[in-house]
């Protein structure tokens, strides 16, 4: 059997059960004896465990089986979780990311975890004493017999059917010969009597004889406990036979209060009573290729140029038959684009996921005592830059922790609570959706980065003495550029944040800086919502055509020659009695430019900031496809991309988020 063609389904279940593990541990650590949260690791664990196995990576197999072996102890209450346990646990957590990944870049998925494996059984075998008695091993082999979800699934149907679950240890005899044949009648006799569910070890280690003379199945049955144990004894060389009920483990609804479950029942607050049982009705999911997802997408892309293009045409033929069909099929269409969309977006808590983690780690590293404070994780991005974004925000997300907030020591002498806090939102607004980082540290000292701007020839101290307390900020992002005085794990090696910017702009999105010495910093990120299609407004600049994205219009106006004003040299006019700026988009382009006694106006929108874009003509809205300009004309000032119309010409795509930045 080829296993590569399970490769994809191996490495999506096993970034959510890592997902799970990372979630739960944070929990675990605030409450060490919540046995819902333990049995969810455990689970993970063990699934991912049998996952890695039956796809031969033994690194992973052999790392969770520690794992669950440790977490064992703790939910048996045979030894007390400790910290030092919460520690190795995460540290086991990253290793397996970092396994998985690397098996995801094609790599073999193998890792040195000897010293975690080591720290892992030193917990394991803290304390213990082994029975040598095999009279007595009911309690441990009931409690540690491995169980995944689907098992456990079985039983619980079963036992609500009137079966009984039980766990059948059966001892060989010191000198037995051909054990497998014993195994196999053992399972022969109690075929006859019920259904077997699990056996430990498995059964391909059973008929493979790797095992000593001791093996546990998971059995179901309406028989009696004495009825098995008689029908097994006459089995030769069946040394002993213990019989013991099969304690169900947690259900896992036990733990949807607490972590973030997968499937979530949808309860009518108007309707819902404490008297009432509600029923989680499950979610039908499948997983699909994202490169089909693309296919889709690009076919659905030139669909809606063709679309545009049979629009013209009915309009210039003038058949009322040809427009109604147009109309019902851009109906349809816009229902399907909306779909077609949707398949796309993922929401961004897939990244922020990872973040508690890290937060916890790095603040350990450091010294400091960091609390996240994670909000809008169900916002959704378009999968491409959802994949992109990670590593930025890991960098930024560092940053804040290491320059952003400050030492125990200094919040003390600064008034402030010892506990720093580091805030990490996601919105929608328009068509962009926005990210911020937020620390309530010291804020940047605008004055110590200006002086090292001039020590390393960044600026003059003429530009200096121009810079505004925003720009003075955007230093930062200068190739090269660290306030770090001592090279630690974290900075002062170079690495600056101009690596997130040029990511971030490369993603068609923008980041900005918030500061207030003593306060605190906010790291701004702007990504475009999707990348491909849009509604816009087009319209004429001299002979040529543009398109302005309708989620950045407030409205557009015609306005007389004696209505436009002068302000710092700058034309303004008013705008529902704010004096907002003039911007002629044939002057920023370069085309011809006539005056006239009145102008159309476009008032858009770009944070707080608004402008009016005079243009030549309105066109009106239009379902556009967008279309980067490749790597020859990128970088062109304020031009987004470019769309093909209905009739083949070519518009480019105004950024009016770049033409306020001026």
């Amino acid at each position: 059997m080829d296993l590569n063609e399970y490769l994809g389904l191996f490495l999506d279940e096993s970034i959510e059960h890592l997902q799970a593990i990372n979630s739960s541990l944070l929990i675990f650590e605030q409450r060490l004896d919540d046995e819902a949260v333990i049995d969810q690791i455990f689970r993970s664990a063990h699934t991912l465990k049998g996952m890695a196995g039956t796809m031969g990576y033994d690194a992973i197999a052999d790392l969770t089986h520690e794992m669950e072996s440790a977490l064992d102890l703790v939910r048996s209450k045979t030894q007390p979780a400790t910290p030092e346990l919460i520690d190795v646990l995460f540290v086991a957590a990253e290793q397996l990311e970092t396994m998985v990944e690397d098996i995801s870049q094609g790599g073999t998925g193998k890792l040195d975890v000897a010293t975690t494996v080591v720290r892992l059984k030193q917990f394991i075998n803290m304390d213990s004493e082994p029975s040598q008695d095999t009279d007595k091993p009911a309690a441990t082999v009931m409690k540690n017999f491995e169980c995944d979800v689907y098992s456990e699934s079985v039983v619980r149907q079963s036992m609500a059917s009137g079966y009984q679950a039980y766990v059948i240890t059966v001892e060989l005899s010191a000198d037995v010969i051909l054990k497998a044949a014993r195994v196999y009648m053992v399972f022969d006799r109690l075929q006859n009597l019920g259904d077997v569910i699990l056996s430990n070890p498995t059964s391909d280690e059973l008929e493979q004889e790797q095992f000593e003379t001791r093996f546990d199945v998971l059995f179901v049955t309406m028989k009696s406990a004495d009825d098995i144990q008689s029908e097994v004894k006459a089995v030769s060389e069946v040394a002993q036979v213990l019989i013991q009920p099969f304690e169900v483990p947690v259900e896992p609804a036990a733990a949807a209060t607490l972590l973030e479950p997968v499937e979530t029942p949808v309860i009518n607050p108007a309707t819902d009573t404490s008297n009432e049982t509600q029923t989680p009705v499950a979610a039908k999911t499948i997983r699909v290729n994202l490169e089909r997802i693309d296919r889709l997408m690009n076919l659905f892309e030139e669909f809606i140029i063709d679309r545009g293009r049979l629009e013209r045409i009915a309009a210039e033929a003038g058949s009322s038959d040809l427009t109604e069909t147009v109309e019902r099929i851009k109906r349809g269409t816009n229902e399907l684009q909306s779909l077609v969309l949707t398949l796309r977006m993922m929401p961004i808590e897939q990244v922020f996921n990872r973040f508690p983690r890290m937060v916890r780690s790095v603040s350990k590293d450091v010294g400091k005592n960091i609390k996240l404070h994670i909000t809008g994780a169900e916002t959704e991005l378009d999968r491409t830059v959802i994949d992109e974004i990670g590593d930025p925000l890991v960098h930024l997300i560092r940053n804040a922790v290491d320059h952003g907030i400050e030492s125990k020591a200094d919040r003390i002498l600064a008034g402030k609570a010892v506990e720093g806090n580091l805030s990490l939102r996601a919105y929608h607004s328009g068509n962009r959706v926005f990210i911020e980082i937020e620390d309530d540290g010291a804020g940047i000292n605008q004055e110590r980065v200006t002086k090292i701007a001039l020590e390393k020839g960044l600026l003059t101290e003429e530009e200096a003495a121009l810079l505004t307390p925003e720009e003075v900020s955007m230093l930062l992002f200068a190739p090269g550029f660290s306030t770090a005085e001592t090279v630690t794990d974290l900075s002062g090696r170079g690495v600056g944040l101009d690596v997130v910017k040029s990511k971030i702009e490369s993603l068609g999105g923008e980041v900005f800086v918030e500061t207030k010495r003593g306060e605190g910093t906010i790291f701004r990120i702007s990504l475009p919502l999707t990348l491909s299609i849009i509604s816009a407004m087009l319209v004429k600049l001299g002979e040529e055509t543009y398109a302005i994205p309708l989620t950045a219009i407030l409205e557009t106006t015609s306005l007389k020659q004696d209505a436009i004003l002068q302000a710092h040299r700058e034309k303004v006019f008013d705008f529902r009695g704010q004096l907002v700026p003039l911007i002629s988009l044939n002057q920023v382009y370069g085309l011809p430019h006539a005056e006239a006694d009145a102008y159309s106006v476009v008032v858009v929108r770009s944070g707080e900031k608004l402008a009016g874009l005079i243009v030549s003509e309105l066109i009106g809205q239009q379902e556009i496809v967008m279309k980067p300009l490749g790597s020859y004309l990128e970088g062109i000032r304020a031009i987004s991309g470019a769309t093909i119309l209905g009739d083949g010409q070519v518009a480019l795509i105004i950024d009016s988020n770049a033409l306020l930045r001026k």
